[in-house]
């Protein structure tokens, strides 16, 4: 190959993933670019494989070189996890990556090799090569596995790889890492898109607005436009069944001036779709009016959209015009947009019209399309039953029912989430249907001769008849708008599945939609989930109508399969007339401080933790920022040791444990005396173990549990506020799924709110309800349990629960949480009875750090009650910043508790996302038998009435009420070094999961360091760790901002201020907060929040809470104490 010049080597060098989106090399007009990529390509490959050939085929020692984005030779893996389909796309893709990514060693001397890799993955992604650019960067990962945090643009570009081949489980955490390393990363408002939009697919809905919200802030180039991502915000409440916000939403879009046709469309079709399906819009008559007018008005703006066609032949068919519905549903097969979706409803209004052989042919076509449509599969064996046919009845009610349990984890937490009631009916109808159907064919005689004509040909002859006229030219006009991807699968081959297969859907047209809807099991069903945009395409064409020159058509079509099953993602998300010159590219925007050269990775941060060291005064401290560039905001400020990796789960322990290790005895301890509750050693005992039980602790103290009784509490405060969860009642080992089909990790539960007066009743009522039950069954489960630590009371725990489960397994509870007795005047008996507790327990206390935020955080410095029937439920979760936790059982009834030790979080995290669902934001009950086997220890135990359970730092946990009882419970923060660094770990993951801390650990930390005395010498380094790096960023904000030509204005403190947090992206501020001028309601917001309104902090007004002088006193002053503090030592 030929050798660059020096131009062309200045041009390749500045090209990285940075440029992907913006730089459209499939255009004619950059074909000279093009070529010279490819060049680039040619050679970059011929370095690297001259470099392989003199290296050691021993790869055995690199197969677990990385666990961050997982070798590729388990991209199969990740796709399983992540896609919501899963077909015949995936496999050639994780053979592919198999095959060009040998396991190779690092050579350490040649730099040069390692960072071709990397330039080799930016190239193959400028070109679009997926595969080949996740093949490189993979490369890559195995040689900076230990510092490829530093390149930000190799994140980004990973991030995006694994996104465009649907890994979109790794493609989040690649994204949420950059993040977290480089918030004003040069492409940060296309990463937070691209996780408001995976994640909105994931049914992570709240933390999805959060992204889409900050991706509106940036003023960076962009691929996308602030009204489409306002569109996709509107939607996303949509999907949320917020109808009044996502109406309000769209609304507010067709009144913008420059909103694009093809965006109008989108809108006018969501708002049709949303009239007619939504009753609280308004009269049916009126909302149907609107619904047509609407969906018209979309179909004016976009006549070649299929989609809005389909839709209006849905809302005539809902109002009895036929005719105008099949005009409307034929326009929709011409539009080349003719789905399984079309055709199954073809097959209703055929059906209704009393045609059974023209709605068998529909059907038939949808299944051919989608072998996964329930609801054309259910439609056809209420068909087939209405004419007679049980056996082809069964056959497709088979089918139906069997395509729930082939769809992807991810469509069924979606499903859960969105499912209606009258889903539900029509899964249990099914059901029902099939065991009734099971029963008449094994009491029926065998078909002979002479028995009665068939109205309708059975299932296997009407797959592979011919079908009319009209049907078939429109399945060829669609089979001719699917090239290639048609011959896999004809209309007419091959035998239909009578019963389920067992693969899923290869369908050339890949379903869009959610399909659980249904009527009924004796109603005509039609799909009824249309309620996102169901033309809705994938992203990767968005992005390429964005770049330097318009993306041709042609190329549109190669792309489609990598986000359609997007059902939640505009067809007009990123267009945009403006085009992005190359020069304002590499001038402005990556005039950031990302190194685009990648020979020189972690140029300037390489020697930082020689740079700021925890000896260091002031003074030096000061001296050392000064050095620090200005011309670039300050780059993100972890207060975990210097250079360290983004914060992420930790691996189990790899010890294998027995069956009885995996079941521990409780740690427990009985008191008998008051010497006994404050001795040194039941401290000692608590901070030894994962969690502990201290049984007879309210005798022992003589507390007046009585203060704490619902009795006592409506007598106090009738009117004071309950939140109330409303659950399934399940036993304590179980979790069944809404169909209870199969145990599941989701736990689902509604909030509402109510009184303390109104709960009690209820809770009598519930109680009153229990005994009369009882006394009319003679039921005989209803005995106590014995007083023993573990496995007695669980084995008897589980004979009751066992013989109740009949009973109460369907039934509905309302568990009454999170009740605030933080009111000292309101609740003031209470509070003083606790104070009788040993100081390590207590709610406030000089040795809890809690003691010393300066300000309440409701549930942890002060007490929450928690008023419970048999059966409520307290999800898995570890405490708030990993703080540890007191809980007493006030009584009358046992509670069951669960946990795991907390250096196994990472295990119930990686469980939980295998089982999708979110680890921090999810709702989870752990199946104990997933635990088992992925060798996760779980202790079992019953707190009785009057039992302190004491929860140490990280420990995971989950409660369920056995009887009606009620519970108190706060947080504690040991002086100790193990409960500052879990809670510090927390504090910066939490930061990588946009997961908002509610321990303000920075503030906390200086309070401590002007409180208290430290003399344990672990506990003193981190907590000065955390001064340096805060007050390094507050000297390197103030430099920053005064380069600006902004003001610092002093503003100071109040007494019990609260500490301030971000209104944008929830991170603690501390001391340098950025505030709007003219903005009516002051809203602090972070530095890297404020550039994104404002990059020159012009209008922005910056205010300092402390004094330097006094940051540095109190950094000073802070030395190890060389004799015996308040601080224990662990």
């Amino acid at each position: 190959m030929g050798q660059l010049t020096f131009e062309d080597d200045c041009l390749i060098r500045e090209l990285d993933s940075r440029y992907y989106g913006f730089l459209d090399l499939s255009n004619s007009k950059n074909a000279e670019l093009r070529n010279l990529v490819q060049q680039t390509i040619t050679n970059l490959q011929n370095y690297i494989a001259n470099g392989q050939a003199h290296e050691s085929k021993n790869s055995s020692d690199n197969k677990n070189a990385i666990q961050k984005f997982e070798p590729s030779t388990q991209a199969g893996e990740h796709m399983e996890n992540t896609s919501s389909q899963n077909n015949d796309d995936t496999k050639p893709f994780e053979q592919d990556v198999k095959e060009k990514v040998p396991i190779i060693e690092e050579k350490p001397q040649d730099q040069h090799y390692v960072n071709a890799l990397c330039k080799l993955g930016h190239l193959h992604l400028l070109l679009g090569e997926y595969t080949e650019a996740l093949s490189a960067y993979q490369k890559y990962l195995r040689f900076r596995e230990n510092n490829y945090w530093t390149n930000h643009a190799f994140m980004y570009g990973i991030g995006v790889a694994y996104f465009k081949l649907r890994c979109f489980k790794w493609a989040i955490k690649s994204f949420q890492e950059l993040l977290y390393l480089s918030p004003n990363f040069t492409c940060a408002n296309e990463v937070h898109l691209r996780l408001g939009l995976m994640l909105k697919h994931c049914g992570e809905f709240h933390i999805a607005l959060k992204h889409l919200q900050l991706a509106l802030l940036y003023t960076y180039p962009s691929t996308f436009s602030e009204l489409q991502v306002k569109f996709q915000i509107a939607h996303l409440y949509e999907v949320q069944n917020k109808h009044k916000a996502a109406k309000d939403g769209y609304e507010f879009l067709l009144n913008e001036k420059n909103i694009s046709l093809e965006l109008k469309a989108d809108v006018y079709r969501q708002l049709g779709w949303m009239y007619h399906c939504v009753e609280c819009l308004g009269e049916k008559k009126e909302r149907e009016a609107n619904a047509l007018n609407f969906l018209q008005k979309s179909i004016e703006a976009d006549p070649k959209s299929g989609q809005s066609l389909y839709l209006l032949g849905r809302c005539y068919a809902g109002i009895n015009k036929v005719h105008d519905a099949f005009l409307a549903y034929r326009n929709s097969v011409e539009k080349s947009e003719g789905n399984a979706d079309t055709w199954c409803s073809i097959g209703v209004l055929y059906q209704q019209q009393n045609q059974p052989t023209d709605a068998l042919q529909a059907y038939i076509c949808a299944v051919q399309l989608d072998k996964d449509h329930k609801a054309a599969w259910t439609n056809l064996g209420i068909l087939y039953e209405s004419c007679g046919q049980l056996r082809d009845a069964y056959a497709c009610y088979l089918n139906a029912t069997k395509q729930i349990s082939f769809q992807s984890s991810l469509i069924r937490k979606k499903q859960a989430i969105r499912m209606k009631k009258d889903t539900i009916g029509l899964s249990k109808g099914l059901s029902q249907r099939i065991t009734f159907l099971e029963g008449q064919l094994s009491q029926a005689p065998l078909p002979s001769i002479t028995s009665k004509r068939r109205q309708l040909c059975s299932i296997e002859e009407a797959w592979n008849l011919p079908i009319s006229l009209e049907m078939n030219s429109r399945q060829q006009q669609t089979a001719q708008m699917l090239p290639r991807q048609v011959t896999k699968q004809s209309p007419v081959q091959g035998p239909p599945p009578p019963y389920p297969h067992s693969q899923l859907s290869q369908s050339p047209i890949p379903s869009k939609r959610i399909k659980e809807d249904g009527t009924g099991q004796q109603e005509v069903t039609q799909n009824n989930s249309q309620t996102s945009a169901q033309n809705l395409i994938n992203i990767s064409e968005s992005l390429n109508q964005r770049n330097f020159n318009a993306m041709p058509e042609s190329n549109k079509s190669s792309e489609q399969s990598v986000l359609d099953t997007f059902d939640d993602i505009s067809n007009d998300i990123y267009k945009q007339n403006e085009s992005i010159k190359l020069e304002r590219l590499s001038h402005d925007a990556l005039s950031n401080n990302e190194d685009s050269r990648h020979d020189y990775i972690g140029g300037d941060n390489a020697d930082l933790s020689t740079t700021f060291k925890i000896q260091m005064d002031s003074k030096q401290l000061m001296a050392a920022v000064k050095l620090l560039p200005i011309d670039e905001p300050p780059v993100h400020c972890t207060i975990l040791q210097v250079n360290a990796p983004p914060p992420s789960p930790p691996d189990c322990p790899p010890q294998k444990l027995t069956r009885d290790q995996l079941l521990p005895p409780t740690p427990s301890v009985h008191l008998e005396n008051k010497k006994n509750a404050f001795s040194p050693q039941l401290q000692e005992f608590c901070l030894k173990h994962p969690i502990a039980v201290v049984r007879g602790l309210a005798g022992a103290l003589k507390l007046d549990l009585g203060l704490f009784s619902t009795k006592t509490l409506v007598e106090a405060n009738p009117d004071h506020s309950v939140e109330v969860r409303t659950q399934v009642h399940q036993s304590p080992d179980e979790n069944w799924d809404t169909s209870q089909g199969k145990r599941v990790w989701a736990c689902i539960s509604h909030r509402s709110h109510t009184t303390i007066a109104k709960y009690a009743q209820y809770q009598a009522s519930s109680f009153q309800d229990s005994l009369k039950d009882e006394s009319d069954k003679g039921f005989p489960g209803s005995q106590a349990m014995s007083d023993s630590d573990s496995k007695d009371s669980v084995s008897n725990s589980n004979i009751v629960l066992k013989r109740k489960k009949h009973k109460i397994n369907s039934k509905m509870l309302r568990f009454g949480t999170n009740v605030d007795l933080s009111d000292e005047k309101k609740w003031k008996p209470q509070l003083t009875e606790l104070q009788k507790l040993p100081a390590f327990a207590r709610v406030i206390s000089a040795a809890n750090m809690l003691s010393h935020v300066g300000h309440v955080i409701l549930g942890m410095n002060t007490v929450q009650l928690y008023m419970k029937v048999p059966g409520s439920r307290t999800p898995g979760h570890q405490e708030n910043n990993n703080f540890c936790s007191i809980n007493i059982n006030i009584g009358p009834g046992d509670c069951e508790w669960f946990a795991v030790p907390d250096a196994y979080w990472g295990g119930v995290h990686n469980l939980c996302e295998k089982n999708n669902i979110s680890y921090l934001h999810g709702s989870w009950w752990p199946v104990l038998e997933d635990l088992y086997k992925e060798n996760i220890p779980v202790y079992r135990f019953i707190q009785k009435p009057g039992d302190l359970v004491w929860v140490n730092a990280g420990c995971v946990h989950w409660v369920q009420s056995i009887g009606w009882c009620n519970n108190i419970a706060w947080n504690v923060g040991p002086l100790t070094a193990r409960q500052y660094s879990l809670a510090i770990e927390r504090y910066e993951w939490n930061k990588v999961q946009a997961f908002k801390s509610i321990v303000p650990m920075v503030h906390l930390s200086w309070n401590l360091a002007r409180n208290i005395k430290v003399s344990d010498t672990k506990l003193f380094e981190l907590i000065k760790m955390c001064l340096l790096q805060t007050l390094k960023n507050v000297l390197h904000i103030q430099e920053y901002v005064k380069s600006k030509g902004v003001e610092i204005r002093f503003n100071g403190r109040g007494k019990n201020e609260a500490s301030h947090y971000c209104g944008q992206c929830e991170v603690e501020v501390f001391n340098v907060l950025f505030i709007k001028e003219q903005e009516k309601r002051h809203v602090v917001h972070c530095l890297s929040c404020a550039l994104k309104l404002s990059p020159s902090l012009q209008g922005i007004v910056c205010l300092e809470e402390y004094r330097l002088t006094e940051l540095q006193r109190v950094y000073d002053s802070f030395t190890l104490h060389r004799t015996q503090g308040l601080a224990y030592t662990q």
